[in-house]
């Protein structure tokens, strides 16, 4: 990777877009409080027409644009976290990449696959990082597991079984598989190391306001014969408080068996000398923003960085239409990032 930023000097972050599905606004809730926290950023300008926009650029004492696209090419930023309308930020982070700029792009990176190529394309061509917010990878019970794994606590892996359920709070128009599943997928591809052959998805319980689902159920054909299953989504409301309800894997090897409450926390390893807890800590959103900092100042990839996204797009991709047509779905082989992805296949 070319043109990384040098460590003397804090990262000049630009905000773009106070957007997302249905009522999100994760640059005011998540990314903005972490950006102002992190020693290795500053906030230099804030771009959108959103009322949200006008007021932090006020609280921040910052410059607002109110056109994104202008602010993209215009403003003296290194970093752009992109939270636009969804619709809009394949263009965005595309365009943003093109000006040289290294970006943070809110999940879901992009509505489609060959709009998450489009992105790893442009993120290829500039040399610069692009890393897409799944920072649920960074859950402190996640990163242990990855290292458990990886370390050899359970052997080889050849199951995971995962849980991601979120209480009340305001269903999204586009249903939940698209607004939640990019977190999990992410989870059990960065912790498997294998891509996923066949998606086969079922809707759970009732559809949402909107007549989309409100759960359902991934079951997921990796390579190697590796296999998870995934249930996601959102519960009715009255059963919980807002937030995370469930947030657990449970991750079966050779050697043993690996339960990760990621929401407890608590992560404890199960094997024939018996069980043992592993200790973990820090937060989930201030680690995506230190991954993104190493990044950008040593100028390597970033992990997760796009091509993940786009994995992880055409997974949910394959999903959706399982469950439109009730049938497992075969991913093709996956494409160069910039080359037009085949279609996922129904079968029988």
């Amino acid at each position: 990777m070319t043109g990384h930023a040098p460590a003397t000097r804090p990262l000049r972050v630009l905000l773009a877009g106070f957007s997302g599905l249905g009522t999100q606004d994760h640059q005011t809730d998540m990314y903005l409080p972490a950006f102002s926290a992190h020693p290795g950023f500053e906030v230099a300008a804030v771009a959108g027409d959103e009322p949200q926009a006008r007021s932090a650029a006020e609280r921040l004492g910052v410059p607002l644009v109110a056109d994104v696209a202008t602010a993209v090419g215009d403003v003296d930023a290194d970093v752009v976290s992109v939270c636009v309308r969804p619709e809009e930020r394949a263009e965005t982070a595309v365009r943003a990449l093109e000006n040289g700029r290294h970006v943070l792009v809110d999940k879901p990176a992009a509505t489609g696959v060959p709009e998450a190529a489009a992105i790893a394309a442009a993120a290829s061509a500039a040399g610069r990082v692009c890393l897409p917010a799944h920072h649920q990878r960074f859950a402190p019970g996640v990163r242990a597991a990855r290292a458990a794994v990886g370390g050899g606590r359970v052997g080889l892996p050849w199951n995971i079984q995962t849980d991601f359920l979120v209480g009340a709070g305001d269903p999204v128009p586009e249903g939940e598989l698209v607004n939640f599943a990019v977190y999990p997928v992410d989870i059990v591809l960065a912790v498997t190391g294998q891509p996923v052959h066949r998606v086969h998805a079922l809707t759970a319980g009732a559809p949402g306001p909107s007549g989309a689902e409100r759960t359902a159920v991934l079951m997921l054909d990796h390579a190697h014969g590796v296999t998870s299953t995934i249930v996601v989504g959102r519960g009715a409301d009255g059963i919980a408080a807002p937030g995370t309800v469930f947030h657990r894997h449970r991750i079966s090897g050779s050697a043993g068996v690996l339960v990760v409450d990621a929401a407890g926390p608590v992560l404890t390893v199960r094997g024939a000398a018996g069980a043992r807890a592993l200790p973990f800590d820090s937060g989930s959103v201030p680690a995506l923003l230190d991954e993104l900092h190493g990044a950008i100042t040593e100028g390597r990839p970033a992990d997760p960085d796009i091509k993940d996204a786009l994995a992880v797009a055409r997974v949910v991709a394959a999903a959706r239409t399982s469950l439109r047509t009730g049938l497992p779905v075969d991913i093709a082989a996956q494409p160069q990032p910039g080359s037009t992805p085949a279609a996922p296949t129904p079968t029988a």
